[in-house]
């Protein structure tokens, strides 16, 4: 009797709990919302084919994906850079997950654009595949474009207050100051050397440097670990290359080693990558771009831990505004969007991601100008788009 009473007690049990996780399983996420305490609207949007770079761009701007086989003309073996392989991705969630959709298949967060600006393509590159991950504006405003061509060759650039510019290297692992005329200023890290930075030994090696940052009196602030976002290094023969974590790398003016803090970990303020790295005007705090983990991470100057901030966009690259406002690129969520110092987005530019008009498969580094202009290139299209503020 006992038996079959605590059976039929086990049948009720169960059953109160598939109803509890029928209900759970009905729940959805919400598709879009109303905008609310200082932020926009924003709804799903779903994604476009990565034509990788392999476009070609009409004088009006408009954008023509050309069959694989016309694609950009790969170095011969007697030009090609000799730098060693970057491993597969093998460690990181990013590299794939078979029960989870590719990322083709995501619903991307769109925001609605209140801002009113407007979008123009001036610019014409000379003809050719490539995609355009990186302009800058010299101090006397001439825009400069970096368009990508050949594997092996430099990947990005940036301009500090002195017009000199600096090559982020990432598969060359170097970072290059080259004078406004091209004369070869410093050199960080050694050029075909991916390794770690360990300044006791005297050792200076770059993982994947992808982004380079200023503060106010000269610093310099390296971003590294792009490749794969994963530390597929650690299992490296090379005793000089065996760490491959993410890292923020911090030097003075002149290239001395002031400090270094590290990623690839769990808890708060690790990161996968800094995909996006930036200075805060105010006070010199550090923002980290975490593209793949969704988040922004912010130090201060000194390496401490400050806070982390979710988004719902990936983190591509920040900047800071002429009015030391915060502003993000969502990469292949394809907006640039303003933000308050708690990540709380106000507004947004771009009409996702394509390549259509206003919008961009992987928007990613970007300047303003005096007057709040926006330049963006497309690292998947040969393109230069110019976002023009609203007369005041």
């Amino acid at each position: 009797m006992e038996k079959c009473n605590f059976a039929r007690f086990a049948a009720v049990a169960l059953g109160a709990i598939l109803i509890v996780s029928g209900a759970f399983a009905q729940t959805q996420p919400p598709t879009h919302e109303a905008a609310e305490g200082g932020s926009p609207g924003w709804f799903l949007k779903g994604s476009f084919p990565d034509p990788g770079g392999n476009t070609a761009v009409a004088p009006d701007g408009h954008v023509t994906v050309l069959p694989r086989t016309g694609g950009a003309a790969q170095p011969t073996a007697a030009t090609a850079p000799t730098l060693p392989r970057i491993p597969a991705c093998s460690r990181s969630p990013v590299c794939g997950n078979r029960l989870t959709p590719g990322r083709q298949a995501l619903q991307r967060v769109q925001w609605e654009q209140t801002l009113g600006y407007t979008f123009t393509y001036p610019y014409v590159l000379p003809p050719g595949t490539g995609g355009v991950p990186s302009v800058a504006l010299d101090s006397k405003g001439n825009l400069w474009v970096f368009q990508r061509k050949a594997a092996g060759s430099p990947q990005l650039y940036k301009f500090d207050a002195e017009d000199n510019v600096w090559i982020a290297d990432a598969d060359g692992a170097a970072v290059m100051k080259l004078s406004p005329q091209g004369e070869l200023l410093m050199t960080i890290g050694v050029r075909g050397h991916r390794g770690d930075w360990d300044e006791a030994k005297g050792q200076r090696l770059l993982w994947q440097p992808l982004m380079i940052a200023f503060g106010q009196n000269g610093d310099t602030y390296i971003g590294e670990g792009h490749a794969n976002e994963s530390p597929n290094d650690t299992d490296s023969d090379d005793l000089t290359n065996n760490i491959g974590a993410a890292r923020v790398i911090h030097l003075d003016k002149t290239g001395k080693f002031i400090n270094q803090w590290y990623g690839n970990s769990v808890g708060q303020g690790k990161f996968d990558s800094v995909h996006g790295l930036a200075i805060d005007p105010t006070n010199g705090d550090v923002w980290i771009g975490d593209r793949e983990q969704y988040r922004i991470v912010v130090y201060n100057s000194d390496g401490k831990f400050l806070k982390t901030m979710q988004m719902r966009n990936l983190v591509c690259a920040l900047r800071f505004d002429s009015h030391g406002n915060p502003w993000m690129a969502s990469g292949q969520d394809g907006q640039f969007l303003k933000l308050d110092r708690n990540g709380r987005v106000l507004g947004a530019i771009g009409n996702g991601m394509g390549i259509g008009y206003g919008q961009f498969i992987e928007a990613s580094y970007w300047v303003f100008d005096k007057q709040d202009n926006l330049y963006a290139g497309d690292t998947s299209v040969g393109r230069v788009t110019k976002m023009v503020a609203p007369a005041k």
